[in-house]
């Protein structure tokens, strides 16, 4: 098998505060618990306007379908 990495981009901007150290031992975390245990990052947001727009949990299910 082959392992890459890839960026990651987000939809807004703003300071990254805290990283979650639990990926480093556990990768597979965002994987297996995207919502809880795997989460990325904790980020002050510099313009929260931008959050106006984007899905939440419930509408990206619906999109999907």
């Amino acid at each position: 098998s082959v392992k890459a990495a890839s960026d990651v981009y987000s939809p807004v901007d703003g300071e990254i505060v805290e990283a979650n150290p639990e990926l480093a031992g556990n990768p597979a975390l965002v994987n297996a618990s995207p919502t809880a245990d795997g989460w990325l990052w904790k980020m002050r947001l510099a313009d929260e306007s931008q959050l106006e727009g984007l899905l939440d949990e419930a509408g990206y299910k619906a999109m999907l379908g």
